[in-house]
């Protein structure tokens, strides 16, 4: 099949278009400088202003552009988080709807920052309503530009992401360099739920959601174990072999990193509803076997 693609040189993306591949799926990967990347037997690199008669029938689109939410969200950061995604949405349908043949689906990211954060709650995808918070705002602006694709009878999916887990990106990097420096422990009182998701479930989940037509509108892409902070970094610590002993108060971590801290000092607890009922089979749904796999 021909898969239409965006942010397929990021994180997700690269690892997705690797499993496409193995499956003898053919890539189109919109990027804004194509002319940056060689194209090969199974990917063929394409700018946002592709003639779209140029390209051949399209079974399914995914939809993961949209700025890193790594770093100091300064103003113009905020900016350019929110209107990466939307931009980078909107281009992507005005593509698609010059397709003489439309789509069968189409899978956007999100994130599980759709829900806001608490202690407390527990979010499915019935949970209807958005956070006022920045990252609520965004997913919610977010979701809804990609819905349009509804109005040319295009299945949507929007894939909540939660917090992933994976060798060389996601967050573990960042979450893991406390450990690893002989300084891990809990952030903060460690009561925030960490969602997590190994990068393999991240994959096979969209895929799943591309190959399974009861599916559409909002998908948690997050494990089925959620853990407090406290809990998961014990656990991390274990795997790898480290003391767990220090606590880091969260005023320190606010003063580091501003605003985006609250992607460490809080959290919610997701619960993949839809993927499970779907028979959706996790490959990682334990935390130590994730962490394991991934040392």
């Amino acid at each position: 099949m021909n898969y239409l693609i965006t942010g397929g040189t990021g994180f997700v993306g690269k690892k997705l278009i690797k499993k496409l591949h193995e499956e003898q799926h053919h890539t189109y990967i919109l990027t804004r400088s194509p002319e940056s990347y060689e194209d090969t037997e199974k990917a063929t690199y394409i700018g946002y202003d592709v003639n779209a008669s140029e390209l051949p029938a399209v079974d399914g689109v995914v939809n993961l552009a949209g700025e890193s939410l790594f770093g100091y969200w300064t103003k113009q950061r905020k900016k350019n988080i929110l209107n990466s995604r939307i931009e980078t949405t909107r281009k992507l349908l005005g593509i698609i709807s010059q397709l003489k043949n439309k789509p069968n689906v189409l899978v956007s990211g999100s994130a599980v920052g759709y829900y806001g954060m608490s202690d407390e709650l527990i979010f499915t995808e019935k949970t209807h309503k958005s956070s006022e918070d920045f990252l609520g705002t965004v997913t919610n602006k977010w979701e809804n530009t990609a819905k349009e694709a509804e109005h040319m009878g295009i299945r949507t999916v929007l894939t909540r992401f939660g917090v992933i887990l994976g060798k060389g990106g996601g967050a573990l990097p960042l979450m893991g360099l406390p450990v690893k420096l002989f300084v891990g422990g809990e952030i903060g009182d460690g009561e925030q739920w960490v969602s997590w998701v190994h990068i393999d479930d991240v994959v096979n989940l969209i895929i799943f959601c591309l190959e399974n037509e009861e599916v559409s509108g909002p998908v948690n892409v997050t494990a089925p174990e959620p853990k407090r902070n406290k809990d998961f970094m014990k656990t991390l610590a274990q795997v790898l072999h480290r003391p767990y002993w220090f606590t880091t108060p969260t005023f320190l971590i606010q003063t580091a990193l501003g605003e985006m801290s609250q992607l460490i000092t809080k959290g919610q607890y997701v619960w993949p509803a839809k993927a499970i009922n779907a028979n959706y089979q996790f490959i990682y749904p334990k935390l130590r076997e994730t962490l394991k796999s991934l040392n």
